[in-house]
């Protein structure tokens, strides 16, 4: 079985997904209806605005015509640590180890780095970000650099306290 962890991004005013966050769901569900995973772990805790961004993903899955059993929640995550952590804890069987995590390409070194903490064995599968403004492509690789830093010296702190 091969499942896909959806990390959440903003939802707007009025429960609306992102761009973001639409566009990393839709890439799930093309991934889906390709064959390519059989399983969507929508991830994502509530933000400024409700419902929570799982709650969000899932609607848009629905929307697609994804079956109900095949989408999973994690509702109660406010970063891509606590994604991982909780979506983890969602896959039944501990043996499995074909795992793709669904997000941008400026937040995939984050996340890969971020699951092999956890001891999950994952590859990462992004969206194209055709229609994205470039100022908002680069705003979002700016921002990713310092998060970057932070979590690896943050992890790192983690694994000397277990």
């Amino acid at each position: 079985m091969t499942i896909a962890i959806i990390l959440g991004a903003a939802v707007w005013p009025g429960g609306e997904a992102s761009p973001t966050l639409r566009r990393r769901t839709l890439h799930g569900v093309a991934l889906f209806k390709a064959g390519k995973i059989s399983q969507l772990i929508c991830s994502g805790g509530l933000g400024k605005h409700p419902p929570s961004e799982a709650a969000v993903m899932r609607e848009i899955c629905l929307a697609e015509g994804l079956p109900t059993d095949a989408i999973l929640l994690e509702d109660r995550s406010h970063s891509t640590l606590e994604n991982l952590t909780n979506a983890k804890a969602l896959i039944e069987d501990p043996e499995t180890t074909d795992i793709v995590i669904v997000t941008d390409h400026y937040h995939k070194w984050r996340a890969l780095l971020t699951a092999r903490h956890l001891g999950l064995r994952t590859r990462v599968s992004c969206p194209s970000t055709t229609g994205t403004t470039w100022h908002r492509v680069l705003k979002s690789w700016l921002r990713e650099i310092p998060a970057l830093a932070y979590y690896y010296w943050r992890l790192k702190r983690l694994k000397h306290r277990n």
